[in-house]
């Protein structure tokens, strides 16, 4: 009888250790991407802000970011990344979605460098109204950049600024956003979803 406690040792310290596991994860959830499978992408909602996004124009997601093509953008390629919960503020992200976006800009900027050949990229946010931002929704602009594609580097923090106050008009909850139609902006995202698969 005395053999026993032993033998179940080992199984009761592997229900142990499964139990730190899983509470690690409940406590510090990995962001898992999922890029590949348009069926998983269509059953998903996202919105940015107010506005409800269509999954076609998504082409990159985890637990807690998307990525979206632009409606308006700058320059080819010029796309944002936001964290699924609508938080206004950046400073009202948590850790995990703070890490999640800057992580998930980085792959997506790495690869979007690439595929357009371009030789530098710019990140931007603008953190509330007095920063531009016209979207209650914290997002990045990435867009990748080649030598001359604004006379005077700076303007493009401008030009963001100038979009910005621009889709601000464009956008009314009542009516289709309108601009680049949609089977663009969903074929534009499908050749970017190709990248993350």
């Amino acid at each position: 009888m005395e053999r026993l406690p032993s033998l179940l040792s080992p199984l009761s310290s592997f229900r142990s250790s499964l139990a730190l596991r899983h509470a690690a994860v409940a406590r510090f959830p990995i962001a898992r991407a999922s890029f590949g499978s348009s069926c998983q992408m269509e059953a998903e909602h996202y919105k940015f802000g107010p506005y409800k996004i269509d999954q076609k124009e998504v082409f990159y997601s985890t637990n807690l970011s998307y990525a979206l093509v632009n409606l308006r953008p700058l320059l080819p390629a010029h796309v944002l990344v936001c964290p699924r919960r609508e938080v206004k503020r950046f400073v009202d992200l948590t850790a995990e979605e703070a890490s999640d976006l800057w992580i998930s800009a980085q792959k997506i900027g790495r690869q979007l460098e690439n595929y357009h050949k371009a030789s530098s990229l710019t990140f931007a946010i603008q953190d509330g109204p007095q920063a531009g931002q016209t979207v209650p929704h914290v997002h990045i602009h990435i867009v990748p950049r080649k030598g001359g594609d604004f006379e005077n580097n700076d303007e493009i923090y401008d030009a963001i600024d100038e979009k910005e106050k621009e889709l601000k008009k464009t956008l009314d909850l009542d009516k289709e956003r309108k601009d680049r139609s949609m089977e663009e902006m969903a074929k534009e995202a499908d050749e970017y979803r190709k990248l993350f698969s």
